[in-house]
């Protein structure tokens, strides 16, 4: 039996975040991504929402021995979703594949006490910078929702535990986004 496959949209696109098999780039159609919270976490986290004929980039990977509990353990506020039908990718051969999203029952807008993380956008534009380059970390920005929302500085210490080192080019390419949208950047105190 054929290995089943995420797509990761967030920072499962990042490769130093994970070791699954066969990772490759994708493009899901008919979903977008957006900042919500859900009160399973305490911070806000990028999730899947459908959108009719909006497409994000992303990568798929082999889920080995169909073994979804760690990836189950790591996505643990999401709900799977089956979306091979809507999924080009770069495997070479038909693949089943899933999303992990927020059910819109349990998400709420970012806020304040519920921010997002500044490490986690690096971890999630590193991994865009690295399979997409440039352009692609700025399709990135493009489709995506609540840039609104606030963002905790959390660099200096990260709270995000799959946070990376990024360049100072890196750094410099999502601070620039981040303000070319009005972000609001918030101190850590």
């Amino acid at each position: 039996m054929q290995d089943p496959y995420f797509f990761g949209y967030g920072s499962l696109v990042n490769r130093a975040t994970h070791d699954y098999p066969r990772a490759t780039r994708a493009r899901l159609t008919g979903w977008r991504r957006a900042w919500t919270h859900t009160t399973l976490r305490e911070v806000a986290f990028l999730s899947a929402v459908p959108a009719p004929g909006a497409v994000i980039e992303g990568l798929i990977a082999a889920v080995p021995g169909h073994d979804w509990a760690a990836l189950d353990e790591r996505e643990r506020a999401y709900d799977r979703h089956p979306v091979s039908h809507a999924v080009d990718h770069e495997a070479g051969h038909p693949v089943d594949v899933q999303v992990y999203a927020i059910h819109k029952e349990k998400a709420a807008a970012p806020s304040i006490r519920h921010p997002v993380l500044l490490s986690y956008v690096d971890v999630v534009v590193q991994g865009y910078l690295r399979e997409f380059g440039v352009e692609g970390a700025r399709r990135f920005f493009a489709t995506t929702d609540g840039w609104e929302a606030p963002i905790l500085n959390d660099r200096a210490r990260p709270i995000y535990g799959r946070h990376q080192a990024l360049t100072g080019d890196e750094r410099g390419f999502v601070d620039h986004e981040l303000r070319l949208r009005n972000a609001r950047v918030i101190e850590r105190v």
